[in-house]
């Protein structure tokens, strides 16, 4: 996934690039900036630092990472927040923006960031979230990297209570335990049972009463990436605009579009419903190439299904939902 939040001390993160939540002075701080510092090798990081700085809020530069499981460390400079109309917003988008040219300049294919300002410079937790996924989604709209946000806890990721409440709310409603959904399959295979044993109507399998059923027939073996590639002209759109929309990366696409046998994960397939915006009948069908379902027995599938049903499609607001649920991301 190009764009992942997780939950990770990102001194210990094997990315290409880790960024530095700096101080105009490029000197050693505290928080995230003081651990990653002491990761790296304080001594070497600060003569390294010492040749670049100062900077400006909202620039980047970039040093070695020496001790660091990180190649490099870019550092950038956020804005302290001042009630937010100063400017403030803009200084912290091009803190991400400047640090992910940094990286792309420097060969690399990937870089982790903290939530930038969010700490001891004030900027709350919930602005500063948006903040990032704007800046980041905006980036990787034309450019290929994999991006990843570590956050130290679920409290930095701020869902609006009214969304919360419709999810859970939906989850109540449709959620089931895996013992009562195989009891209802048991049933559902009894009932099923008895009315093969009846008498089908002519209607059901004189061919002359259905003219399209031999492209129905057809539609019904179509493997999952002629599905894909079917739907994507359907929806008007182009093989760019879903892979980016379902944040996954252009490698993996090319392996699902060019078919070979290759079936994609239940999260990849499930992405890319979303990316193409289908409808729960659509989504199930979909799924059903690559052999998976929805199923109300997982809470992960539970919120998926509550979104598409609602019309809602941003992947990124549905990750924040699964993070909340601390459930794996799309």
């Amino acid at each position: 996934m190009p764009f992942t939040i997780v939950l990770q001390d990102i001194t210990k993160m094997k990315a290409d690039a880790i960024v530095n939540a700096a101080n105009t002075a490029l000197r050693m701080g505290g928080g995230v900036c003081g651990a990653i510092f002491k990761a790296a090798g304080a001594e070497d990081l600060q003569a390294a630092c010492d040749k670049l700085a100062p900077i400006k809020t909202g620039e980047a530069v970039i040093t070695p990472g020496f001790s660091l499981p990180a190649k490099y460390v870019v550092h950038t400079a956020g804005p302290v927040y001042r009630g937010g109309k100063s400017g403030e917003e803009e200084q912290l988008r091009s803190c991400y923006t400047n640090s992910l040219k940094c990286a792309l300049e420097n060969k690399c294919e990937s870089i982790a960031f903290p939530l930038i300002s969010s700490g001891i410079y004030g900027y709350p937790k919930g602005e500063a979230l948006r903040a990032a996924t704007a800046a980041i989604q905006g980036f990787l709209a034309n450019h290929d990297l994999n991006v990843f946000l570590a956050l130290f806890d679920r409290a930095a990721v701020t869902v609006s209570e009214k969304l919360l409440g419709e999810v859970a709310n939906y989850i109540d409603k449709h959620y089931v335990d895996a013992y009562e959904d195989k009891r209802n399959a048991r049933q559902l295979s009894h009932v099923l049972f008895e009315s093969l044993q009846a008498p089908f109507p002519q209607a059901l399998y004189d061919r002359s009463a259905a003219p399209g059923l031999d492209n129905l027939v057809g539609n019904l073996d179509e493997p999952f990436s002629k599905t894909l590639l079917r739907l994507i002209d359907t929806k008007n759109k182009t093989d760019v605009e879903v892979y980016k929309r379902a944040n996954l990366d252009r490698k993996l696409f090319s392996k699902i579009r060019t078919g070979k046998g290759y079936v994609p994960s239940k999260r990849t397939a499930v992405a890319l419903a979303v990316a193409l915006e289908l409808s729960l009948e659509e989504t199930d069908d979909l799924l059903e190439r690559a052999g998976y379902a929805l199923s109300h027995s997982q809470k992960f599938d539970v919120i998926v299904e509550y979104f598409i049903v609602s019309g809602k499609y941003d992947i990124f607001e549905i990750n924040e939902v699964l993070f909340k649920y601390d459930l794996p991301l799309l």
